[in-house]
């Protein structure tokens, strides 16, 4: 069998079927616009930190407090989520050699969201707020999310049941476990006592809501951020790089032990909290734990390239995937370090979290995300290749140095924070004021703007290549052969 259909599982038969493309366009456009729109945000809430003033544009709406949220949600919900649609609807389909399932559900999937996000680009600048971290949103656009997640499940595992090869290739499992995961968390933290059509009550109170919060907040980050972009990693690294996955065993390996164990780490979000001792310290330890599957699924995703490290000199868009593997390596291995008590003790409620957060969500959810739609676009739409590979180059390193310029000025900022505010006199009183520590965190917020304005030039560059690229003739030459029969 030729290495990239051993690499990701695509089993050679000689009626290729018609799979639906039309819903994995749409939502590769849309991850590419919504990418965009939330970095952008992003920049301008940067921006405010650092000129007070910005705050000002357009009262209440400009505030800081209020784009905040929509500048999370887009960029986790909307720029990720519309990637984890796309992706996993290209890949059950290619891998389970079987157009999408469900009918009328597959567009309902795509409006649904789109209407998600526009519903919450409304809401949230208005105040209308949960308060709930990454779950902000209010009850009607929550009981949405619900039926448009249901639907996705329908299609998904539909898709996987009518499958034409024997076995489930392994992002699938990866794309499998993200959908249920996320369904049952967002549920759970989402229960609510609505008041008026946008105000509601959790159906939680005291440490409990808390905790239950922070069993979504930290499991959105394990499932929605990880999960699901480890099951874009097992296709398209392999497939942009020729290469069969390095070991298929360790995948299984890295599936179980990364779904057993990240949903316990939650409470080390709440440290020196009400939340009880044992509860913390339990979070602590299963976050250090979940270090050895995280590197796992690293030096997986990062051997794939035995034999094909070359391909890096002439191909960024292989350097998106294979880049966004050591911030992940990097993130993974600083959020176990940060959750322990003594580390956390200086950490918490400083910039360094913010780091930490960035060189997640930048380093590895942003550019494996960029390096999936770069491989897809000319597939989706006939191309030979893109547009422009120099744009792509070009990039590529305003993402990198984008994502280094902004997380090296968050460990800088934080550590100094978290230093100047245990700080003190000989006579037991604070050596520096609030304020003070605020007043030195000017010039590691400038360099974030500054590298978050790095990326959102990249982005621009990717929305013109990608519209030349969808804009342009189509290439005959371009088409996908039959596949041809194992030798």
């Amino acid at each position: 069998m030729s290495s990239n259909l051993a690499a990701t599982g695509d089993t050679p038969v000689y009626d290729t079927p018609a799979y639906d493309y039309r819903v994995v366009r749409q939502f590769t456009i849309m991850t590419v616009v919504w990418g965009v729109v939330g970095m952008a945000v992003g920049v301008l809430i940067a921006a405010q930190l650092y000129w007070p003033a910005l705050n000002d544009l357009l009262q209440p709406y400009s505030h800081f407090g209020r784009l905040r949220p929509l500048h999370t949600n887009a960029v986790i919900f909307a720029f990720g989520g519309c990637a984890l649609f796309a992706t996993s609807y290209y890949v059950v389909q290619r891998t389970c050699q079987a157009p999408l399932f469900g009918g009328f559900l597959v567009p309902f999937t795509f409006w649904g969201w789109q209407i998600v996000i526009l519903a919450a680009a409304i809401t949230l600048p208005m105040g209308y707020t949960s308060a709930k971290e990454y779950a902000e949103l209010e009850w009607p656009i929550d009981i949405l999310i619900t039926l448009v997640w249901v639907s996705y499940a329908i299609v998904f595992f539909g898709t996987i049941i009518k499958r034409k090869t024997s076995h489930i290739y392994v992002a699938n499992w990866f794309f499998g476990a993200f959908i249920i995961a996320v369904a049952m968390l967002h549920v759970v933290n989402s229960a609510a006592v609505p008041v008026t059509l946008f105000k509601s009550y959790s159906a939680y109170a005291g440490a409990a809501d808390a905790m239950v919060q922070w069993w979504y907040g930290h499991n959105a980050v394990g499932f929605f951020l990880t999960a699901g972009f480890l099951g874009m990693m097992y296709y398209f690294v392999p497939k942009q790089a020729g290469r069969p996955v390095y070991s298929y065993q360790l995948s299984i390996v890295h599936f179980w032990a990364l779904i057993s164990l990240y949903i316990w780490a939650g409470p080390h979000h709440l440290h020196y909290s009400a939340l009880p001792d044992w509860a913390q310290s339990l979070g602590m330890v299963m976050s250090l734990v979940l270090l050895a599957p995280s590197w796992g699924g690293m030096i997986n995703g990062i051997m794939t390239l035995s034999g094909a490290w070359h391909k890096l000199r002439t191909d960024p868009t292989l350097r998106f995937l294979v880049v966004s593997l050591s911030f992940y390596g990097m993130s993974t291995f600083e959020g176990p370090m940060m959750s322990i008590k003594t580390v956390n003790a200086l950490s918490h409620n400083t910039d360094w979290t913010v780091g930490h957060v960035h060189s997640g969500a930048l380093g590895w959810v942003a550019m494996i995300s960029i390096g999936a739609v770069y491989h897809l676009l000319p597939v989706l739409y006939n191309r030979k290749e893109m547009f422009s590979v120099k744009l792509i180059n070009t990039h590529f390193w305003l993402a990198t140095v984008g994502t280094v310029l902004y997380i090296a000025s968050m460990w800088v900022n934080g550590i100094m924070q978290g230093l100047m505010w245990r700080a003190f006199n000989a006579d037991g009183t604070l050596t520096y004021t609030f304020v003070e520590s605020v007043e030195a965190s000017g010039p590691g917020y400038f360099v974030r703007v500054l590298g978050g304005a790095f990326f959102l030039l990249g982005m621009l560059l990717m929305m013109y290549n990608c519209y030349r690229t969808v804009a342009a003739p189509e290439d005959e030459a371009a088409a996908p052969a039959q596949p041809q029969p194992a030798q």
